[in-house]
């Protein structure tokens, strides 16, 4: 099945999401910052990445544009606490493939990632 990056600042969050994605059958990886998510690209092939807006150091914005440079084929979903028109707005012009906001619901995220999944495949 599917190989989902998720990239969050707070551990306990993506230890959770990616034991509920597990047990659904994606194949799940996470890491906690921004450059550790950057570096997991180069050595890993993913389809999609699960992405936190709001992170220390550099943030989604910056992964975001980084992700541009490097013209990757997987999507992104931003998820974050910090929703709001503006923010959505710029994540998807920076190729954002959608955006979910925190707290999430489980099965509104599994609608989005199975959405997500199936465009362009």
């Amino acid at each position: 099945m599917e190989s989902i990056l998720i990239v969050d600042d707070d551990l306990n969050l993506c230890k959770v999401l990616a034991e509920e994605l597990s047990e659904i059958g994606y194949t799940t990886q996470y890491v906690t910052s921004a450059d550790a998510a950057l570096d997991h690209i180069q050595r890993e092939s993913i389809e999609l990445m699960l992405l936190d807006l709001k992170m220390p150091e550099k943030d989604g914005f910056d992964v975001l544009r980084e992700l541009k440079t490097r013209n990757v084929r997987f999507k992104v979903i931003v998820l974050t606490a910090y929703a709001d028109v503006v923010s959505a707005m710029e994540a998807a012009r920076m190729g954002a493939t959608d955006f979910i906001s925190k707290p999430y619901d489980f099965d509104e995220l599994l609608i989005t990632i199975r959405k997500v999944l199936q465009k362009d495949a």
